[in-house]
């Protein structure tokens, strides 16, 4: 298959694309780059790319494809918090345009990669895809009017599935520092301190990027009718952890290390415990290999090799919002968070939010 990822230079992107090239299937990506100066480690493997931001993609820009990987947005409820009229339409109304497009070049399969904080404030209860929607953030709400509006696409011709993910975890050339497994083994490998911003008591399902990208294969690797117009969970129901948790597996990972709370710990909001059973029952060739235990150990593997400092990780190289502040600062971005000097869409309207479900 010819398959277009758009992201393809974010923290899943650069994962899932050499396992596509792996089965054998020709890739191309789409990504305006935005963090092109925050590569941890080894460089990206680079493909023949689409160098734009989501909101101005064309027809043009979509044909010739068999699937599309939609990957690319703001990816964060910080980053979401930023602007939520960007994020609505970044998100939100580029993310239907470009599924709309999709369906008009003739693309037969469109993935979007969904998120599990569409439950928001779920509590003790385990929650599956026909749970009600309850997200919490700007970013939730974008996740779930993508999948409402997408889903009214679907006919014969034009097969969305929707991937629900886990909070993901896990080394990537892009690394996430905002993201809980990835952030609670870097403030134990700075500081010492496994430094923990609520309570510790919200629930967390949380599933490792390879996972995560093992899952987008498998569904596109699946007949046709078994998931078109689905959403599928995407983790694994044994890994689900309250926050306080995660902090111990930590705690018993980096030596020297002990746990700590913020001054201001409360709790938080967002908490919600998921079953994958779906997914597992439905895609038998979606076989997961990675485990909390196992990325936190992938994750101060990789700290120590790189020598992380906690200027880094909390700073504007590797912090999203930190970096896209920078960015914004000193002019490289315009309030629109495009590149200045980029090529921008003539037609651009005035848009209002109304995130009521």
């Amino acid at each position: 298959m010819r398959i277009l990822v758009t992201g393809h230079k974010g923290y899943i992107g650069v994962i899932v694309v050499p396992m596509l090239q792996a089965e054998g299937h020709e890739v191309v990506g789409l990504d305006s780059d935005l963090y092109e100066e925050c590569t941890f480690g080894d460089g990206i493997h680079e493909i023949s790319e689409i160098k734009k931001d989501i909101r101005d993609v064309e027809l043009s820009d979509l044909e010739g494809f068999d699937a599309v990987f939609h990957l690319a947005g703001l990816s964060n409820d910080p980053l979401g918090d930023l602007n939520p009229t960007l994020t609505y339409e970044i998100n939100h109304l580029a993310s239907v345009h470009i599924a709309k497009l999709a369906k008009e070049a003739g693309i037969t399969r469109f993935l979007f990669s969904s998120s599990c904080s569409t439950y928001g404030v779920a509590g003790e209860k385990m929650v599956k895809e026909d749970a009600d929607f309850n997200p919490v953030t700007p970013y939730g709400f974008s996740k779930v009017l993508v999948e409402q509006e997408v889903a009214k696409l679907a006919d014969t011709n034009f097969s969305p599935t929707f991937l629900r993910n886990a909070t993901a975890y896990g080394l990537s050339p892009r690394l996430r520092f905002d993201l809980v497994l990835n952030n609670l083994v870097a403030w134990a490998f700075t500081t010492g301190r496994v430094h923990i911003k609520s309570d510790g008591t919200p629930w967390r399902p949380i599933v490792h990027i390879e996972d995560i990208s093992r899952a987008f294969i498998a569904i596109l690797n699946a007949p046709r009718d078994i998931v078109h117009n689905q959403a599928f969970n995407v983790g694994v129901t044994e890994e689900n952890y309250q926050i306080r948790d995660l902090a111990k597996i930590v705690e018993d990972i980096v030596p020297g290390c002990h746990i700590d709370f913020a001054e201001d710990a409360g709790p938080d909001k967002r908490c919600y415990r998921v079953d994958f059973s779906k997914l597992m029952q439905t895609l038998p060739a979606f076989k997961p290999k990675w485990n909390a235990r196992l990325g936190a150990e992938q994750l101060y593997t990789a700290y120590k090799r790189i020598g992380l400092t906690l200027e880094d990780f909390e700073g504007p190289r590797y912090k999203r919002i930190a970096h896209i502040k920078k960015l914004l600062g000193n002019g490289r971005l315009d309030e629109t968070l495009r590149w200045r000097n980029a090529k921008r869409a003539e037609t651009k309207t005035e848009m209002e939010i109304n995130y009521a479900l």
